[in-house]
């Protein structure tokens, strides 16, 4: 069986799909400051994820929210609370991303 069976990058690549959902420069750090302090506001997220532009985290938060791995909730208060927070894929995603940690720990340890 030859190897090009087996990738399942095949038709459409999954991975590619998954690693475009956490990919580019904010969303990881907007992913870990909403697993580290949980359930947060705008202004919040934009003082715990340094250097980020309100353009930018504002983009952000809509794409992580289109790829289903934050939830917006909107409270009916004067004014309008929104939080932030991570959804359930997100959550199964941690263990994930911590792998992925210990695994580019252990190649810097070998350099």
């Amino acid at each position: 069986m030859s190897q090009r069976h087996n990738c399942p990058c095949t038709d459409q690549c999954v991975l590619q799909s998954a690693l475009e959902s956490i990919g580019g420069k904010w969303k990881l750090p907007v992913l870990c400051s909403l697993a580290a302090n949980g359930a947060s506001r705008y202004n919040e997220l934009l003082r715990h994820v340094r250097g980020i532009s309100n353009t930018m985290l504002s983009q952000t938060l809509k794409e992580l929210e289109r790829d289903r791995l934050i939830l917006r909730r909107e409270y009916l208060e004067v004014p309008v609370r929104v939080e932030y927070d991570l959804s359930g894929q997100a959550k199964e995603l941690q263990p994930i991303l911590a792998k992925l940690i210990e695994w580019k720990l252990a190649q810097a340890s070998k350099e």
